[in-house]
């Protein structure tokens, strides 16, 4: 068989493809657009959605989707926006919010002055509004100020992706430069901030690019170019996923294919709407028998949402009867009910269980199969917390030093620490019997099981309190006896006392 393979490779010519092909890809949409388009998925306005996707629409992909698709004329199609990518981006934000249980700093008087930081920049509010439009738009960062008029504390405030640029250098931040559009005397201004270590630079542009007084606006009149000591930045970004399509910038939720998911979820919820209403109860009425208006005697115009009917020729046959036909069609609900299951599951996929939203969690279920339902949750939790625990640390350690600078003092060196809760941990009566197994085969301390029981719930205190209570209830207050004693007694031992 061997020459027969000879004799096939001989006759069978294979060209290698050629390496000089360029291949042409033009991008739909542009980082703004793209911003935009999540940003409308969030607002979950019907009407905002169906004007974008109109007009982004240039390619047959763009053309083909649901929010795009252009009724014959003099008809319409009723469009249903389900709400779903607003639910996840705040349903994730409340969980990470709700599980974080403090901020730690080194001394007592450390800690009261971020407290007065914090509560002078409602930072639990400032921090859960960041987590959502982080999710949404992709990235974002926190800018850090001084306006001695406003309060005597650093100000604290959250730029989007959209309104933030970062400036690296072999892959380390050297600025965050900073967007904030300005309107005066129906002209467009652009005032840029450019937050480096060290420094701070203002400017103001028009809507040319050309760079105007700062006094232009009154909102700038007043800034000014600013030095300070120290190789630190008044500016901390945020980030959660990276961008595959923009270097160096975040992912949102919403990309990689989930918007349209949303599309095709949208496109299921209103088909189903439209058969809903299309399966009413038809009736055939013969013209004879239509109703007619008491004044005018014209014939009554049937109404969609409560006398709708059709009108059909009266018949001149002998036997014929004018009477009234009434007709409903079937509607195939449990098709929709699985193409809706299916379009939803695709857009849940990745990011978040749909027990976590409310969706089909049975009744049924213990906790612990409520719990694994929620593993796609915990996932991208556990993401978003692990990029909390160096952001956060680094606005508060920065809050504190820009509050030493408007002092006049020395900036110090600050480690904060923040600490998140367990989600979707087991409930009380799960870890008693846990705990009282580990008791009972003598693998637990009295000390631990109070610790797993009560964990960041009880302070300290309490626990210690609740262990001493413990121990005086089980073993009446008497403590074991002690062998005081390190080798075994002997002959020439001086004889015991009996009392």
């Amino acid at each position: 068989m061997g020459w027969l393979k000879n004799m096939v490779m001989k006759m069978l010519r294979i060209n290698p493809a050629p390496e000089n092909r360029i291949i042409t890809i033009t991008e739909p949409l542009s980082y703004q657009t793209n911003v935009l388009r999540n940003r409308l998925w969030y607002r979950g306005d019907a009407s905002e959605l169906d004007q974008f996707y109109k007009q982004t629409a240039v390619d047959a992909v763009s053309r083909s989707r649901f929010w795009a698709a252009v009724p014959s004329a003099e008809l319409s199609i009723r469009k249903i926006h389900s709400g779903l990518p607003a639910m996840i981006a705040d349903k994730l934000s409340d969980i990470v919010i709700a599980d974080m249980d403090g901020i730690e700093l080194q001394t007592e008087a450390v800690k009261l002055q971020w407290d007065e930081i914090a509560e002078d920049n409602c930072f639990p509010e400032l921090l859960g509004s960041a987590i959502t439009d982080t999710l949404v738009v992709g990235d974002g960062a926190f800018k850090l100020t001084v306006d001695t008029a406003v309060t005597p504390y650093p100000i604290i405030e959250f730029y989007s992706g959209d309104q933030v640029e970062y400036k690296r250098q072999r892959g380390r931040l050297q600025e965050v430069i900073f967007y904030t559009d300005y309107r005066q005397r129906d002209k467009d201004y652009r005032l840029v901030e450019t937050f480096g270590r060290g420094y701070i630079r203002y400017q103001l542009l028009d809507a040319y690019g050309k760079e105007v007084s700062l006094a232009t606006v009154p909102e700038t009149a007043e800034l000014a170019d600013t030095a300070y000591n120290g190789d630190w930045i008044m500016a901390v970004p945020l980030m959660f996923f990276s961008s595959p399509k923009w270097k160096g910038r975040g992912k949102s939720i919403y990309d990689g294919g989930k918007a349209d998911s949303f599309d095709a979820l949208d496109e299921v919820v209103s088909q189903w709407m439209d058969a809903i209403r299309d399966g009413r109860v038809q009736k055939y009425i013969p013209e004879d028998l239509i109703p007619r208006n008491p004044e005018t005697g014209a014939l009554m115009r049937p109404n969609p949402f409560d006398n709708r009917f059709i009108k059909i020729g009266s018949t001149l046959a002998e036997d014929a009867k004018s009477q009234i036909s009434m007709v409903q069609p079937q509607i195939l609900y449990q098709a929709f009910v699985e193409s809706y299951a299916s379009a939803l599951d695709m857009c849940l996929q990745g990011i978040v269980s749909p027990a976590t939203l409310g969706i089909d969690l049975k009744k049924t279920d213990n906790a612990e199969a409520q719990r694994e339902k929620e593993k796609a949750t915990l996932y991208t939790r556990g993401k978003i917390i692990e990029r909390l625990n160096e952001v956060i640390p680094q606005v508060v350690a920065t809050a504190l030093m820009v509050l030493d600078t408007l002092n006049g003092r020395a900036v110090g060196s600050y480690e904060p620490s923040v600490k998140f809760g367990e989600y979707a941990s087991p409930s009380f009566d799960a870890v008693v019997e846990t705990v009282g197994k580990a008791r009972t085969f003598g693998v637990m301390s009295l000390e631990r099981a109070v610790e797993e029981m009560y964990g960041d719930t009880w302070t300290d205190e309490e626990k210690a309190a609740e262990v001493a209570r413990l121990k005086e209830e089980q073993g009446g207050g008497i403590d074991e006896p002690a062998i005081n004693r390190d080798k075994p007694p002997s002959e020439d031992d001086p004889p015991e006392d009996d009392e």
